[in-house]
C-alpha cells in the first residue's frame, strides 16, 4: 500500500508529504465550508456560491502570473509563500462576518491555492527526472486522495456534532495544515529561477495556440471533477430509487481506486503517444460511466440502482484515473524546460474553470435534461479524448528541441 503511496525517499517523498499534509485540511474545508459559511458566517447559499465563483475566477486569471514568478524567482521560495498564504486567507475566515469581507478572503483563497498549484507542479519539473515527473505526479495525486479521505472523517466529525466551536476548530486545523505544507517544502530542493530572457514574451504560454488548445481539451475532461462531487449525489437523491447512503459510498470508491490504482496506470505512460492514447481510452470509459449513470433513473427496485450505480462508480473512477495519467505527462512533456511554472499555472487552470462553471453546467444538463444531459455530457469526454491525440501532435511539433537540465541552489 505505501509504494502506491509514498514515492522512494528524495525530493518526491517531500513533496508527497507536502501534499498529504495539506490535503487533510483540504478534505475537512470542503466537507463543511458550506455549512460553515452559513451558520458561522451567516451567509446565504447565493451569496456562497457568487462569492467561491468571483474567487476561482480571480484564482484562475493569477495562476498563470504566479507561475512565472515561480520561474523567476524559484519555486520553492514562491510555494512556500503561497502555502503561508492561503493559511493566511484560511484563517481570515475565522473572523470574517459580512459578504464584503468574505468575497475579500475568498479571493485571496483562490488565487493563493491556484498559484501553490502552479509552483509545485513548477518545482516537481525541477527536482525530478523527466522520466519519473508522471509517476511521481501519480503518486501526488494518491496521497492527495488519502488526505482527503482523512480531512473528510474529520469534517465529517464536526457535522455530527454541528457546534460553532465545531467548525472553527475544522477551520483551523486545515489553516495550521498549510502552515505544516510549508514547512515541509523547506526541505525540498531549491531551483534556481531563470532570469528573463530580453525580447522575450513576458508570459510566453499565452501565446502558445497548441499548448492552450490542449489545455482546452483538458478542461473538458475536468468536468469529472464536479460530476463526482456534485451532480451525482444530486441525480442519485432525485433520480433514482438507489439510498442516500449510496452517495457516500460513491465518494469512497472514487477517493480509494485513485490511491490503490493512479499510480499503477500512470507507469503505463512513458511518452507523448502513449499519454494521449491514456488520454483517449479515459474519456471513451468517461461516456460509458455517464450512460451508465443515465440508465439508474429506469426504475425498478432499488438494488438495480445500487448496483449499475456501482458500475458506473467504477468506470467513472477508471477513466479519471486514465485521463489524469495522460495529463500529468502533457502538461509537463509539453512545456519548456525554463517556463514550467507558468505553463502550469495555465495548464492548472482548466481545474479553476471546471470549478467555476462545473456546477450549473452539469445541474443543468444533468438534472433539467436527464437522459439527453448525460448523452450530451458523455460525448463532450469523448469528443475532447479523441481530439487530444491531434491537438498532442500539434504540439509537440512546435517545440524546439531542449535538454532539460534543473539548476540546484541545494536544500536545507
Amino acid at each position: 500500500m505505501t509504494s502506491r503511496i509514498i514515492p522512494a525517499p528524495g525530493p518526491a517523498r517531500t513533496l508527497a508529504f507536502a501534499q498529504l499534509t495539506n490535503s487533510v485540511g483540504d478534505g475537512a474545508f470542503y466537507v463543511t465550508s458550506a455549512l460553515f459559511f452559513t451558520r458561522v458566517v451567516g451567509l446565504s447559499p447565493a451569496q456562497i456560491g457568487l462569492g467561491l465563483t468571483l474567487g476561482w475566477a480571480v484564482g484562475f486569471l493569477a495562476g498563470v502570473p504566479l507561475g512565472h514568478a515561480a520561474d523567476r524567482l524559484g519555486a520553492r521560495r514562491v510555494a512556500i509563500g503561497l502555502a503561508v498564504a492561503t493559511a493566511v486567507a484560511i484563517s481570515a475566515f475565522l473572523f470574517v462576518r459580512t459578504f464584503p469581507l468574505f468575497i475579500a478572503a475568498a479571493i485571496v483563497y483562490a488565487v493563493c491555492q491556484c498559484g501553490l498549484t502552479a509552483a509545485r507542479q513548477a518545482l516537481l519539473a525541477g527536482s525530478v527526472d523527466p522520466a519519473t515527473r508522471t509517476e511521481v505526479r501519480a503518486h501526488l495525486q494518491s496521497t492527495l486522495n488519502a488526505g482527503l479521505a482523512v480531512g473528510a472523517a474529520l469534517g465529517g466529525l464536526a457535522l455530527q456534532l454541528d457546534t460553532t466551536a465545531a467548525y472553527l476548530a475544522v477551520f483551523a486545523i486545515d489553516a495550521l495544515a498549510f502552515l505544516g505544507c510549508a514547512l515541509i517544502l523547506r526541505g525540498a530542493p531549491a531551483i534556481a529561477g531563470v532570469p528573463a530572457v530580453k525580447g522575450e514574451p513576458r508570459l510566453a504560454v499565452l501565446r502558445d495556440r497548441p499548448y492552450a488548445v490542449v489545455t482546452l481539451l483538458n478542461t473538458v475532461l475536468q468536468l469529472h471533477i464536479p460530476l463526482i462531487n456534485l451532480a451525482i449525489p444530486l441525480w442519485i437523491v432525485t433520480r433514482t430509487a438507489a439510498p442516500t447512503w449510496m452517495v457516500s459510498t460513491l465518494l469512497v470508491i472514487n477517493t480509494t481506486s485513485v490511491v490503490l490504482f493512479q499510480v499503477r496506470l500512470a507507469r503505463r505512460v512513458t511518452s507523448l503517444p502513449s499519454a494521449a492514447r491514456s488520454i483517449r481510452h479515459g474519456g471513451t470509459i468517461l461516456l460509458a460511466s455517464c450512460l451508465a449513470f443515465a440508465l439508474t433513473a429506469a426504475g425498478g427496485p432499488p438494488w438495480i440502482a445500487c448496483a449499475i450505480l456501482l458500475a458506473a462508480a467504477a468506470l467513472q473512477a477508471l477513466g479519471e484515473m486514465l485521463h489524469s495519467a495522460g495529463a500529468y505527462a502533457v502538461s509537463f512533456d509539453l512545456a519548456p524546460a525554463d517556463k514550467h511554472g507558468q505553463y502550469q499555472g495555465f495548464f492548472g487552470s482548466g481545474f479553476a474553470v471546471a470549478r467555476m462553471v462545473g456546477p450549473l453546467l452539469l445541474t443543468t444538463m444533468i438534472l433539467t435534461w436527464g437522459l439527453l444531459g448525460w448523452l450530451i455530457l458523455g460525448a463532450l469526454f469523448l469528443g475532447a479524448a479523441l481530439a487530444m491525440g491531434p491537438a498532442v501532435r500539434w504540439a509537440a511539433r512546435t517545440r524546439p528541441a531542449t535538454t532539460e537540465a534543473p539548476v540546484l541552489v541545494g536544500a536545507r
